[in-house]
């Protein structure tokens, strides 16, 4: 059986590792026992994700923006790419700054792990569905993306860092993978990074109305931290080529998550129907078959199980909210 510490990486870099999912991944690597680089230019990241792993000696931090070459002080056997702006306000704030991640910031940790001879695992996105026409979406499915439209910068930037990452396993037999992943959520994240889960439970813990967009009615696949973590390391471990979706097939609405979140918090908060944002897909949700079938992984914590854990550490963690 193929788990997620099945293969025993020495030295892994993590570009984007002071981010939501970045640093979980660090904390989660140093903790099988291996020597974790963190290379991030805190665009995005927070120092408080990793200020706890300054001290660990296996751990190093290289500040650096991976758009341009970048450099580590030994070989890695494992590369992950997760650099880059993810949330909407991030992405939108940084449009070309994430154009430039996912293009010249992949060919460079491409190119590392090539000259080391390295495992390069490349974090996409649902995203690459776009506002999809194929419902649930497997990884056979192209996608129905708008290039020019506001999420476009992210959108385009993943579908490039994909077909880089193909090119790049064609042409120079780099032992590459590619993890989409679907709505991912936990401790970590920040209160007023655009996204629903962090933006509610902020909302519903500061007594503010929680802004649920368009009717509500559309769906999107909630995929607890832990379980994310999981998947990607299983996909690493088990050398994968192609594109692999990493989610939880159990889809919410939006009325509903914000429903689930006030009852959660015990808040009084009410709920407010604003404009959606354009191209914001109608439904979102991963069918899961080759990760259960090749990684032997689906995901353990359902919504309201890692929505508690996720609410505790934004109580204890005030400061994200702001």
């Amino acid at each position: 059986m193929t788990t997620a510490f099945s293969r025993r990486w020495e030295h892994a870099v993590v570009t984007g590792g002071a981010g939501f999912v970045g640093s979980h991944l660090c904390h989660a690597l140093l903790d099988s026992g291996s020597a974790v680089t963190c290379v991030d230019d805190f665009s995005t990241g927070r120092p408080e994700n990793i200020s706890g792993l300054l001290d660990h000696p296996g751990f190093t931090l290289v500040r650096a923006n991976v758009s341009e070459p970048f450099f580590v002080d030994r070989p890695p056997d494992l590369v992950l790419h997760f650099a880059s702006p993810a949330s909407p306000a991030d992405y939108l704030r940084l449009p070309l700054h994430t154009l430039e991640t996912g293009s010249l910031g992949t060919r460079h940790a491409l190119a590392l792990a090539h000259r080391s001879d390295a495992r390069f695992l490349l974090a996409s996105t649902s995203e690459v569905y776009g506002d999809p026409q194929q419902h649930p979406q497997n990884e056979r499915y192209w996608g129905n993306v708008n290039p020019v439209g506001p999420r476009s910068v992210y959108d385009e930037a993943k579908r490039f860092g994909e077909a880089l990452t193909t090119a790049e396993a064609e042409v120079h037999g780099t032992d590459a993978g590619i993890v989409r992943l679907f709505n991912t959520y936990g401790p970590r994240m920040r209160g007023h990074d655009g996204r629903a889960v962090p933006t509610f439970v902020r909302q519903a813990l500061d007594g503010e109305p929680l802004t649920v967009t368009g009717d509500g009615r559309q769906t999107r696949s909630l995929c607890y931290i832990d379980d994310t973590v999981r998947g990607i390391l299983a996909a690493a471990a088990h050398g994968l080529r192609g594109p692999v979706n990493i989610g939880n097939p159990t889809e919410i609405t939006m009325l509903e998550l914000a429903r689930l979140v006030i009852e959660l918090t015990g808040s009084g908060s009410e709920i407010r129907f604003i404009e959606r944002p354009t191209d914001d897909p109608a439904v979102r949700c991963p069918d899961i078959t080759l990760a259960r079938d090749k990684l032997e992984w689906e995901p353990r914590i359902d919504a309201e199980e890692g929505l508690r854990r996720t609410i505790a550490w934004f109580r204890e963690h005030a400061d994200a909210r702001s």
